[in-house]
């Protein structure tokens, strides 16, 4: 009996990971079959690769389910019981600075343009050069985003409104496009995008919720959200920054 519902239940997370994917599916479809009018390369491999997308998102959301969220949540708890502004804004910075630095995405942005710079002869090419400029990048993206969780967290401890951090913060950011080199700009936009992982929406979402559930007088629907906003925001500043000292 106990194997028959824990094969149910497998079976619901399987359909609910398949509805989520399933808008994805009919695009590809629709575009393959009634727009471009080709049949589909490899088939079997095609349906393979589906059946593995909805089993390992269906792993995914479960692994957030059962670990990260509660540990995120857990250890905002236990901080904030402690009671240690100081050890609380340290993990904070670490948490945002640790899950961003090994971001896949960024890791491969960053290298991108390296290499683009180089062959625009805005750094000099040769690969220690490039290297230099990509891990630089790296750092500065990574360093803002755990300054913007430790932003994110006075506010919510502080109980300072969500907008007028985030339009002073696009403001800055309208004012820096207008200063900032050209070729930095559109790098520095995508930098907001990607610096936001799988690891690090789901630990810092948790953090920002177990500090607003523990802190008497905030509410977790209104004050736990929004560091995700600061994560995507920072970034752009930082690497116009960064641009404008390169370039």
């Amino acid at each position: 009996m106990r194997y028959r519902n824990q094969f149910q239940t497998i079976l619901k997370k399987l359909k609910e990971a398949f509805k989520d994917l399933l808008p994805i599916i009919v695009v590809v479809v629709f575009f393959q079959s009634v727009v471009i009018r080709q049949p589909f390369p490899e088939i079997g491999e095609v349906i393979f690769g589906i059946l593995l997308v909805i089993v390992g998102l269906m792993l995914f959301i479960e692994g957030l389910e059962m670990g990260l969220f509660p540990i995120g949540e857990t250890m905002a708890y236990a901080l904030a019981k402690k009671g240690s502004l100081f050890w609380l804004m340290v993990f904070s910075f670490a948490l945002g600075f640790s899950t961003t630095i090994a971001e896949p995405a960024l890791i491969a942005v960053a290298k991108e343009a390296s290499i683009i710079s180089s062959g625009a002869g805005l750094i000099e090419n040769n690969q220690k050069t490039m290297d230099t400029y990509a891990m630089g990048l790296r750092l500065s993206v990574a360093f803002s985003v755990g300054l913007a969780i430790v932003i994110g967290v006075l506010r919510i401890l502080k109980g300072w409104p969500l907008y007028y951090l985030i339009i002073g913060g696009y403001v800055l950011v309208m004012l820096m496009t207008i200063i900032a080199p050209d070729e930095i700009i559109g790098l520095a936009y995508d930098a907001g995008g990607v610096t936001t992982s799988t690891i690090t929406v789901p630990l810092v979402t948790a953090l920002g919720v177990g500090l607003a559930s523990v802190i008497k007088g905030r509410s977790p629907l209104l004050d736990g959200f929004g560091l995700i906003a600061f994560a995507s925001l920072l970034p752009m500043i930082f690497v116009m920054a960064y641009g404008m000292f390169w370039f």
